[in-house]
């Protein structure tokens, strides 16, 4: 049985498109807000922060894979 390459490839592209538009907005939301957010989270035990960061990640995971699908 032979893997149908093009899929495959298309998968990964997309799958790397997704995750570089992933880490860009992230990025730029880091730099929207007016503290540092890894030193919040880890250093400063932010739970609230953490809940807000993770679901904001995961609204925008949704919104970029609906976009490249």
């Amino acid at each position: 049985m032979t893997l149908p390459w093009d899929n495959v490839v298309n998968a990964l592209v997309f799958a790397v498109l997704g995750i570089l538009i992933f880490v860009a907005a992230f990025f730029i939301l880091d730099k929207l807000t007016p503290y540092h957010l890894w030193k919040e989270i880890v250093l400063e035990h932010n739970i609230a922060l953490a809940i807000l960061i993770g679901a904001l990640s995961l609204g925008l995971c949704l919104i970029i894979a609906a976009a490249v699908h």
